[in-house]
C-alpha cells in the first residue's frame, strides 16, 4: 500500500481522501497543514491522521505527497518535498506560470531525483495535446466558461457585475501566463493546457461568466501537424466549492493509483 501525505483539507483534499477510503492500494496517512489548523484537518481526515506543519516532519514511509491546497502551498512546500526525493502530485498548475518558481521546482526535482506531476484536473484531451506537441502545434486556445457564482472571489468581480449578468460575458482574454497569475484559484486548467501544449505565452485563453450554464465548461481547440482537435467537457462542481470541478479530485486519485495498476492508460 502507498502511504500518502496530503496538503490541504478543502473540498478537493476531502474528496480525494473520501475516494481513497475505498481503495486498498493507497491511503492518506499524513496531512501537512498550517499551524493552528490541526483540529480542522482531523475533522476532515479522521482522528488517526498524522498532522505536520513542515516537510522535514514527514515520516520516511511517505511514498507520495499530494498538493490539494493551491498556489501558496506549492510555493511553500514544493521545493522541500522534491529535494527530499519524494514525488509530488499537484493541482496547482497555475503556480508554474511564475518562471522563478518553475525553475526552482525543476531544479529541486532533479536534485532529489523526484518528479512533480501535474494532474489534468478539470480538463481532458491533454494526452492528445501533449502528443501533438511532439510535432508542431500552430495554435492552442482554451476557453473556460462558468456560472457567475463560479467566479466569485476572483478578478472577475472587479471587472463585471456578476450578480447582474443576463448574457455570457468575457472578463479575460489573453495568454495562459497572465490568466494563471491573475486568476490563481480559477485558471489552473488554462495552465495545464499550456504545459501540455505550446507553453504559457503562446496559449490563448478566454474566461467567460455565463448565466446560461449550470456547469463549469472547459474547451480546447488546437491545430498542428497532427491535425485539428476540439474538446469540450461540462463538469459538475464539488458540492462545497463551485470553483472546483469534481473530476479534479478524481484525476488526483487516478494519478495516485496508476503506479500500482498492472495496466495503465
Amino acid at each position: 500500500m502507498r502511504t500518502i501525505a496530503i496538503i490541504g483539507f478543502g473540498a478537493i483534499g476531502e474528496a480525494v481522501a473520501r475516494y481513497l477510503d475505498k481503495e486498498p492500494a493507497a491511503a492518506v496517512g499524513t496531512a501537512i497543514v498550517r499551524p493552528g489548523r490541526d483540529k480542522q484537518a482531523r475533522r476532515v481526515f479522521g482522528p488517526d491522521i498524522v498532522v505536520v506543519h513542515e516537510v522535514c516532519e514527514l515520516s520516511s514511509d511517505i511514498d507520495l505527497v499530494v498538493d490539494c491546497a493551491g498556489h501558496p502551498a506549492l510555493r511553500e512546500h514544493g521545493v522541500g518535498i522534491l529535494s527530499s526525493g519524494i514525488d509530488l502530485v499537484t493541482v496547482s498548475a497555475g503556480a508554474l506560470a511564475d518562471g522563478e518558481l518553475f525553475d526552482a521546482l525543476a531544479e529541486a526535482a532533479q536534485r532529489g531525483n523526484a518528479q512533480l506531476r501535474v494532474v489534468a484536473g478539470a480538463i481532458g484531451a491533454l494526452d492528445a495535446l501533449s502528443a501533438g506537441s511532439v510535432g508542431k502545434l500552430e495554435r492552442v486556445t482554451y476557453r473556460g466558461r462558468k456560472p457567475p457564482q463560479g467566479w466569485r472571489g476572483s478578478a472577475a468581480e472587479e471587472k463585471i457585475d456578476l450578480g447582474a449578468l443576463s448574457e455570457a460575458t468575457v472578463h479575460f482574454s489573453g495568454n495562459a501566463r497572465d490568466a494563471a497569475l491573475e486568476y490563481p484559484k480559477n485558471a489552473n486548467v488554462a495552465a495545464s493546457v499550456a504545459l501540455a501544449g505550446i507553453g504559457f505565452d503562446a496559449t490563448e485563453v478566454e474566461l467567460i461568466a455565463d448565466p446560461g450554464v449550470a456547469r463549469n465548461v472547459h474547451e480546447i481547440i488546437a491545430e498542428g501537424d497532427f491535425g485539428r482537435l476540439e474538446f469540450r467537457i461540462e463538469g459538475n462542481s464539488l458540492p462545497d466549492n463551485p470553483r472546483s470541478s469534481a473530476i479534479t479530485a478524481m484525476s488526483v486519485v487516478r494519478e495516485i493509483l496508476n503506479p500500482n495498476s498492472p495496466i495503465v492508460i
